[in-house]
């Protein structure tokens, strides 16, 4: 039985964090918030959005942006600026399980069912087609949107995504769902922070990322912490056990790679003998053997940067980001 608990959460070296709800409540987002509802497997659902209108002259164009695992919506902030002053209508959906939107007691994962949740979203806002711009698991996601919906897609987008290995096969032992929700339990804000400057930052720190880790550890250690808990857990098995490396050669769309070259994000790296992390979440490999893969593809790498290159070095990333879009 998931219930519900408040739990008071400490940064390091500052007061008592926030607490948001099980859907984010309380944390304030760039634009205005959404809500789409839906039937989904027996449910109704609420998947929450930002929907903005070009700050320019308007280009007639829809970029979608789709958010990674410990990122939101709300995280592709500055991303959405650029884009709609650039003229584009942006699109920024929290899927389900994850950050504004409903988290479930029971749901089936996978990204086929996101990418349809994904769709209905589109075709409810009248978008036909779309640029479709992924993170991290959000590439993952916009990989399956494109092999589902390829006539809906113009251009694929991919910022640092996983997935880009099957870990299992690589040798990760495998983690029940059990064992991810006992973990996700004990998230905290300077775990959140120590993972993110690791993995993310190369090392570095700036002290707009602390906006980022106050929305996670607000979010999992918030009254709805079990449920929210739960919902990663089940998140964190579908990234687990559904790579989409094999899938890459399937794609029809042209996609650009958009790659911090000292990424190494491997899902359970943590867990993995040692010989087997060595090997794993090596993204200045991955990078090219993933553009190797896709048709069509091109891939810009951002050298020395981690896994979000986009809040590390905003100006460079935006500036390779429209030049691709303008190609």
């Amino acid at each position: 039985m998931i219930r519900p608990l408040l739990a008071t959460l400490f940064l390091a070296g500052s007061a008592a964090a926030a607490s948001y709800g099980p859907q984010l409540e309380g944390f304030a987002y760039p634009h205005p918030l959404h809500k789409y509802s839906f039937a989904s497997q027996g449910v109704n659902l609420e998947m929450a959005y930002m929907d903005v209108a070009p700050a320019a002259a308007a280009n007639g164009k829809t970029a979608v942006l789709l958010h990674g695992k410990n990122f939101c919506g709300a995280t592709w902030e500055q991303t959405i600026s650029v884009l709609t002053r650039a003229g584009y209508r942006v699109v920024a959906p929290d899927q389900i399980g994850f950050c504004a939107s409903s988290k479930p007691a029971h749901y089936q994962y996978s990204f086929q069912q996101l990418a349809a949740n994904t769709n209905g979203l589109l075709r409810h806002l009248g978008v036909q087609q779309a640029i479709v711009v992924g993170h991290s698991t959000g590439g993952m996601l916009a990989t399956h949107y494109a092999l589902m919906y390829p006539d809906a897609v113009t251009r694929l987008v991919m910022v640092n995504p996983i997935g880009l290995e099957d870990w299992k096969a690589l040798g990760v032992p495998p983690i029940s769902v059990d064992q991810w929700y006992a973990r996700e339990l004990k998230l905290s804000a300077d775990s959140v922070r120590a993972y993110e400057r690791a993995t993310y930052y190369g090392g570095n720190w700036k002290p707009e990322y602390e906006k980022w880790v106050d929305m996670l550890a607000g979010l999992n250690n918030g009254p709805g912490k079990q449920l929210v808990a739960w919902n990663s857990a089940l998140i964190y098995d579908m990234i687990f056990t559904q790579p989409v490396v094999y899938e890459f050669p399937l794609l029809k769309v042209p996609t650009t790679l958009l790659i911090g070259d000292a990424d190494t994000t491997a899902i359970g790296k943590d867990v993995a003998p040692p010989e087997v992390k060595a090997r794993i979440g090596r993204y200045q490999l991955l990078g090219k053997e993933t553009a190797n893969k896709i048709p069509q593809a091109r891939l810009v790498e951002f050298k020395g940067m981690g896994h979000a290159p986009q809040m590390e070095d905003p100006e460079a990333f935006h500036r390779a980001l429209l030049a691709e879009l303008n190609r």
